[in-house]
């Protein structure tokens, strides 16, 4: 997923004089982040056997997102 507008920061900060601009995390990372919290949040502790896996399955959730978002 490339950044551009279909994945703009989560939560942008615009600066003033003594401060400078802060983009934060993604938008992508932000929704990988909650899809991850809720599928962790059901399973049984110690079930995650390989968190890889978890991982790319919560960024395929964040790109399902932005996705959906654009239509």
């Amino acid at each position: 997923m490339s950044e551009g507008t279909a994945n703009p920061p989560a939560f942008p900060r615009s600066g003033g004089r003594l401060v400078k601009d802060q983009e934060g995390m993604t938008l992508r990372d932000y929704f990988a982040g909650q899809a991850l919290t809720g599928w962790l949040a059901r399973l049984a502790p110690n079930s995650v056997t390989d968190t890889r896996v978890v991982a790319k399955d919560a960024y395929a959730f964040a790109d399902a997102m932005l996705a959906e978002r654009e239509r």
